[in-house]
């Protein structure tokens, strides 16, 4: 039988505390992944079909945060296209991964964002959501990457890279 890929999104919430960037963590508890369980990671979420990448985004953050999405990063450059039956959004997210071997065969695109709101304790999929700020975020990816959601790892170096222009 042949098996697809599952499409995701995820947002780099960014909030600035005290003068000092922050972005937006958790750490993994679902229950249909007990290997994941406890890492750190970003709100991310599957994406339903024929649904907004970006409506996407505004329920997975909200559903797993409480926050709600003020703005996405580049959201006012997309283009739509209708044609037929077709109606296709075109847009570009800051970082994309892909999970090409194991059990979960996802591919996720990753926006950055800002959001407010109250901060959940936990919701069904993740516990601990807290504000980081990227000093400590820089110190769990060069020293203590294995607590990271793997999916995330990379997008985070990135980010950090183009937010400080620091090289790991």
């Amino acid at each position: 039988m042949e098996h697809f890929s599952i499409p995701g999104v995820g947002g780099i919430i960014e909030k600035e505390i005290n003068g000092v960037n922050h972005i937006l963590v958790q750490k993994r508890c679902k229950e249909d992944s007990p290997f994941e369980y406890g890492l750190i990671e970003i709100p991310a979420g599957k994406i339903r079909a024929f649904e907004n990448i970006y409506d996407c985004l505004r329920r997975e953050i909200f559903e797993e945060t409480g926050l709600t999405v003020t703005e996405i990063r580049d959201e006012d450059k997309i283009q739509i296209h209708k044609n037929g039956n077709y109606n296709v959004l075109n847009y570009e997210p800051f970082s994309c991964a892909q999970n090409i071997e194991g059990e979960y065969p996802i591919m996720v695109q990753i926006f950055i964002c800002s959001a407010e709101g109250n901060l959940l304790n936990e919701s069904i999929e993740s516990m601990q959501i807290e504000w980081i700020d990227l000093l400590t975020l820089y110190s769990l990816l060069e020293r203590e990457s294995e607590c990271l959601y793997p999916m995330h790892v990379h997008t985070l170096e990135k980010y950090l890279k183009a937010k400080n222009g620091e090289n790991f």
